[in-house]
């Protein structure tokens, strides 16, 4: 289809599951999203704090999840044996939020972009739970 591009391959063996309970839920859980909200930061002013890891505040969760709903499609493939041909995929697909397996330039930006998300909530504080 015109104008989307394929962002990220991923495994799942219940991918409806997968999406509502990790990816479309809370960036503590999911690295796509932890990826998103770092190549957004300055964009949609996406504000983070400490909880066990960097998450988005509350009301930034709801707004990353809303911009995912608006901007994402997501498309799927049964495959018998998936991990056999993941990385195949990946770098003949070439999906630019995927760090294993891929090389080229766009990993050095969703790099950068994951060390702003968590260095964007500050030091951890000592009282601050693992």
């Amino acid at each position: 289809m015109p104008g989307l591009r394929l962002l990220y391959v991923g495994l799942a063996t219940k991918l409806c599951t997968r999406l509502a309970s990790n990816h479309l839920r809370r960036s503590g859980s999911s690295t796509l999203r932890r990826t998103l909200a770092g190549l957004l930061l300055d964009e949609q002013e996406y504000r983070t704090r400490w909880s066990g890891r960097v998450v988005l505040v509350d009301d930034d969760e709801a707004r990353l999840t809303q911009w995912m709903g608006e901007n994402l499609r997501v498309s799927w493939c049964e495959y018998p044996t998936p991990r056999d041909v993941e990385a195949d995929v990946i770098q003949a697909l070439d999906p630019p939020l995927n760090l294993d397996h891929a090389s080229g330039p766009a990993t050095e930006v969703v790099k950068a972009a994951r060390r702003r998300y968590y260095d964007s909530a500050g030091p951890r504080l000592s009282d601050e739970q693992p």
